[in-house]
């Protein structure tokens, strides 16, 4: 992980979760979760952020999230 931390708190413990949402429209009024995101977090403070998840796939996230 990154030496920076968290960008709230400075906090360097950090956890990620994958998570699926509806979008607008037919998706939504059918419960049809089609958008994928990958969920970091900090354990400490609890700022989170959300990156698509395939864009995620590229890279650590956890660079991302640490601002590397």
């Amino acid at each position: 992980m990154s030496e920076r931390g968290c960008i709230k708190c400075g906090s360097t413990d950090a956890e990620q979760n994958h998570v699926s949402m509806t979008g607008s429209g037919l998706s939504n009024i059918l419960d049809v979760q089609n958008h994928q995101f990958t969920l970091v977090y900090c354990k400490n403070c609890g700022y989170s952020e959300f990156y698509n998840k395939e864009a995620s796939e590229e890279g650590d996230v956890f660079d991302y999230f640490f601002g590397n």
